[in-house]
């Protein structure tokens, strides 16, 4: 099953439906869905290495848009987020946020910490949106393009290790992701 969903990701990153597809994951992310771009990044630009630029800009710009979604989440559904963040905790989560907010979104959009938990959390503190913003293309950026950069140089080997070790890298994948979860969920 797995070598199928890469195999299609693979044949996608050579159709016309590429980055929208990319955009639209992207975008997800950042406000609602559970699997990171990532997954969609790295074999698109295993898989066209001269559009690895373009695959992280989309990337990118349809993750500070998706996360804006995020922060009106967060924003404007208060019972949700208080649910998310610990209601127990909330007003001293938003304090914390208001002195630590910038590093968190600096820090938290580099991690396997899934991204909407932050965008949320931000709405949740009505942190300052202009510093969300900029927080969010700087941090999500470096995220994609290193990303980018790294399988552009290096490209070939790491195809052939994931595909070789396809089980493997899938398995470090989720628990990275999970234990983003569970860390945001016991450090707030």
């Amino acid at each position: 099953m797995l070598r199928r969903i890469y195999d299609w990701i693979i044949a996608l990153s050579a159709s016309r439906h590429a980055l929208p597809a990319l955009a639209a994951i992207a975008f997800a992310e950042s406000s609602f869905f559970p699997i990171p771009p990532d997954a969609f990044v790295i074999p698109m630009v295993l898989a066209q290495p001269k559009r690895a630029w373009r695959i992280a800009l989309v990337a990118t710009s349809a993750s500070v848009l998706g996360g804006i979604a995020g922060y009106a989440i967060g924003t404007y559904l208060q019972g949700f987020s208080q649910w998310l963040i610990g209601a127990q905790n909330f007003e001293a989560f938003r304090a914390a946020y208001a002195q630590w907010g910038l590093w968190i979104i600096l820090i938290k959009g580099l991690t396997p910490i899934p991204y909407k938990l932050v965008t949320i959390a931000s709405g949740a503190a009505h942190f300052d949106l202009f510093t969300f913003v900029w927080a969010s293309i700087l941090t999500r950026g470096a995220r994609f393009f290193i990303v980018a950069a790294l399988l552009w140089k290096y490209g070939e080997p790491i195809r052939a290790f994931i595909e070789e070790r396809l089980t493997l890298v899938t398995w470090v994948f989720l628990i990275a992701l999970v234990g983003g979860f569970a860390a945001f969920r016991y450090l707030f």
